[in-house]
């Protein structure tokens, strides 16, 4: 019984290549113990080296369920949405806060100026207000010269009328939540340094102006030669949706495959269809419009606000304690194989239809 997994095995190796076997047959086998022993043992060792290759090959697309957690969501989340900042509106002391926050954030894990520092200068607004750009370069010597830009906008609307004694509009929703999940996905990559593609992470302000910062960046990086991939956007992603069999929906969902790619490196259903999305036209409302316009390449919203399952939309009420810190982790975590196996990707597998 112990000659027919010997056969298979040198079977096995004949086809792969890795082992240079002498003919042999069943009584050779069975006459030479040790040389059926070295034979085992050989394979053995090949399985092992094949298994291990294999494990490194996979491990950079393996999910990292404990990476991010409620606590570190909500240190973040609970700065960029308190009264101290004043609602970050573009130009103010407020979001000046907010910026040397992301700042510090980007330059404890490893993340470098794309520009000559972090602020990049708005030329289309009328007040002093800046994206903030920081980079991770890519470790593969050729893929290293694509760029995925993973975005979220900073801003929100400032001050707005009282209600109940209370005029601030904290943008916790909108969109710290797209801001500290950009934040979050930065800490991971510029702690693993996995990623063969080059990453922009790119807070935008005066989006509420218009999306004036994504405006101002995509022609700056088109005029300067920047060879972009894919731009990946974030906004709403506080508070989980309800009743849908997938966690997040993606707008301008028919007109590429990204939700199948980003469905392929997951064991669940991350970005969905909603119906809404669609009809008011959200595609073309967040900062990914203007990277489609002007780079015409895939540039897509991931997000979980569906017009039910939030009440305080550019409201007072948009603050840190009604949002749920638990999925904002959880969509972390579940993002982090999905960016990972785009952004390491052989090819440009993410395609307009």
């Amino acid at each position: 019984m112990k000659i027919i997994p010997i056969l298979m095995i040198s079977f096995f190796l004949a086809n792969c290549g890795s082992t240079k076997m002498k003919e042999t047959d069943a009584s050779n086998v069975q006459a030479a113990p040790a040389a059926a022993e070295e034979i085992v043992n050989e394979a053995a060792q090949a399985a092992d080296a094949q298994k291990e290759e294999m494990s490194a090959e996979t491990k950079l697309i393996a999910p990292v369920p404990d990476f991010s957690n409620a606590e570190e969501i909500g240190e973040i989340m609970n700065f960029l949405a308190s009264d101290e900042l004043q609602g970050r509106d573009s130009g103010s002391e407020g979001i000046a806060k907010a910026a040397d926050f992301i700042e510090e954030i980007f330059t404890a894990n490893g993340i470098k100026p794309y520009f000559a520092n972090f602020r990049d200068t708005l030329s289309n607004f009328n007040q002093p207000a800046y994206n903030m750009v920081g980079m991770l370069e890519g470790t593969d010597p050729e893929l290293k010269k694509e760029f995925i830009v993973l975005g979220a906008h900073y801003d929100h609307i400032g001050r707005i009328q009282a209600k109940d004694g209370d005029d601030i509009a904290n943008g916790a929703n909108d969109n710290a939540s797209g801001t500290t999940t950009v934040l979050e996905l930065a800490r991971y990559f510029g702690k693993v340094k996995a990623n063969k593609r080059s990453i922009l992470f790119t807070l935008f302000s005066a989006e509420e102006q218009g999306l004036l910062g994504s405006k101002h960046l995509a022609k700056k990086l088109k005029a300067s030669g920047l060879n972009l991939y894919a731009m990946l956007n974030f906004e709403m992603v506080g508070v989980p949706l309800q009743g849908k069999d997938y966690l997040m929906y993606l707008t301008g969902y028919n007109l590429s495959n990204l939700a199948e790619i980003s469905n392929a490196y997951s064991e669940q259903t991350v970005a969905g269809f909603l119906p809404k999305a669609k009809e008011f036209n959200l595609f073309n409302r967040s900062d990914n419009a203007p990277f489609h316009e002007i780079y015409n390449v895939p540039s897509h919203t991931y997000s979980t606000f569906d017009f039910t399952n939030f009440d305080h939309y550019h409201q007072v009420g948009d603050e840190a304690e009604v949002m749920d810190f638990g999925h904002m982790a959880n969509v972390v975590n579940v993002l982090i194989p999905v960016m990972e196996g785009i952004i390491n990707s052989p090819e440009q597998e993410i395609k307009y239809n």
